[in-house]
């Protein structure tokens, strides 16, 4: 069944040009102009993935990005016209998974909403009973490969797929540092456009906010300056 896209963009050529894009690509896509509308889609809990602007005129889309995150994991996309470093971590620190600033190429969105859609996939199928378990553990945190699923003190966490990922990569290299190029690699291995170092940070301070975990006393996450991150 092809994958529910949402687009939430007011400005009509730039919503009309990502649809045909992702029309062309077989996914289902419904689009919106503002807020209000979308969250009505949002609710019926059949989207795969979310492409919101973060200029709409009803609601930023840093804050419909965030009533999207109380209750679902698919991967969010922000589109947005500023370069300001603080607007690209506020939205991955409120749940968003990448974003795009305009202007852009209809293609490198295609390639991010594919890299996007083939993770969560990825760490989201339904395990059935035959299946065997493939866990990783560490102290009392657990991350069940399989089943999507991340428990502290056997009491379920929810990550988002890119948190996910990361801290799987940390967990297979238990106490080895893995430093930030070689998560970019692992986690963003098949994109081909760059990002910085402040994108593994914001998602490294997430997984540590869920993980009731702090920098300055880790029980899990550590910090390695200069180099990277290691459980």
């Amino acid at each position: 069944m092809p994958d529910k896209i949402l687009v939430v963009e007011d400005e009509r050529d730039i919503a009309n040009l990502l649809e045909v894009y992702l029309r062309n690509e077989n996914y289902i896509v419904y689009k919106y102009d503002c807020a209000k509308d979308a969250l009505r889609c949002v609710e019926s809990g059949e989207i795969d993935l979310a492409i919101l602007d973060v200029m709409l005129p009803d609601m930023s889309g840093f804050s419909l990005c965030q009533r999207i995150r109380e209750k679902y994991t698919y991967p969010i996309i922000l589109l947005t016209a500023k370069m300001e470093e603080t607007d690209k971590i506020t939205g991955l620190t409120l749940g968003a998974d990448d974003y795009v600033t305009k202007p852009f190429r209809p293609l490198e969105v295609i390639a991010r909403v594919k890299a996007q859609l083939r993770r969560y996939k990825k760490y989201s199928p339904v395990a059935t009973a035959e299946e065997k378990s493939s866990e990783l553990s560490y102290r009392k945190l657990r991350l069940n490969i399989l089943t999507h699923e991340c428990l502290l003190e056997d009491e379920p966490i929810t990550l988002t797929p890119t948190e996910f990922s990361i801290l799987q990569v940390l967990l297979e290299n238990v106490g080895k540092v893995v430093s930030v190029e070689d998560l970019f690699h692992a986690v963003w291995k098949d994109e081909y456009y760059a990002k910085n170092s402040s994108t593994i940070t914001v998602h490294i301070r997430h997984l540590r906010e869920k993980l009731k975990d702090t920098s300055d006393t880790p029980q899990y996450i550590k910090t390695i300056w200069g180099v990277g991150y290691k459980i």
